[in-house]
């Protein structure tokens, strides 16, 4: 069966995108950098976390963000003032941040900082729960959130993401009282999906969860240097 022009035009761009990706991730493992991922829909808390992890992490490890968004540097200029180097990248019409978009973000780091001096990079996808997913960027580890807003079929209905993540946050968990929402469900929802992933509910106004999160992060940092040394 021959493809259509569209298909294969897919696949090549995945093919060039996961060149680039491999490519990100190289100099990163040459830096001794762990570099995350983190996706979700518009709304679910991303810049939120990021911001209670510079505050919690920034002190003990030594962090640069790469932050993607269509067309502001709203969330950008949230972060800069936790005194870690931030690298804004406006996507224009594209749903999701790409190999290429991430590599002029590492070039950035190159010029301007000594890579090698840093631990983490994280990369904050553009809101969207299809396209993020589907481009690598040069991560070692995906991770989703998911609001408790947006329902319990979510994962069911968006599968790919949470077939990728390595972490899922189930987030804004502080207005569980005010939802009907089963919690309970969202996870077995999400375990249908992907069985092995580590789910951490997080509510970023009252901290519950956040120590649970900043110590997976700091325990996939260490694995990731272990593994390149």
């Amino acid at each position: 069966m021959h493809q259509t022009f569209d298909a294969a035009l897919g696949i090549n761009l995945l093919h060039v995108n996961q060149q680039g990706a491999d490519h990100n991730r190289a100099h990163f493992d040459e830096w001794g950098i762990t570099c995350f991922n983190i996706m979700s829909s518009p709304g679910a808390g991303k810049t939120a976390l990021l911001e209670r992890t510079l505050e919690a992490l920034s002190n003990e490890l030594k962090i640069a963000v790469i932050e993607g968004d269509m067309t502001t540097h709203l969330d950008a200029e949230r972060l800069e003032k936790y005194n870690v180097p931030v690298f804004a990248i406006n996507t224009g019409r594209s749903c999701h941040l790409d190999s290429r978009m991430v590599a002029g973000g590492i070039h950035r780091l190159e010029d301007e900082y000594n890579p090698s001096d840093f631990d983490i990079v994280l990369v904050e996808n553009v809101g969207n729960l299809v396209c993020p997913a589907e481009f690598e960027v040069g991560e070692h580890a995906k991770v989703a959130l998911l609001s408790i807003t947006e329902g319990e079929d979510k994962p069911l209905k968006y599968p790919i993401m949470f077939q990728e993540a390595d972490c899922l946050l189930i987030t804004k968990i502080d207005l569980a009282p005010y939802l009907d929402i089963d919690i309970s469900q969202i996870e077995a929802n999400i375990r249908q999906i992907n069985p092995d992933v580590e789910i951490i509910p997080v509510s970023t106004k009252t901290g519950e969860g956040l120590e649970v999160w900043l110590n997976w992060l700091r325990i996939q940092t260490k694995a990731s240097q272990i593994l390149v040394d």
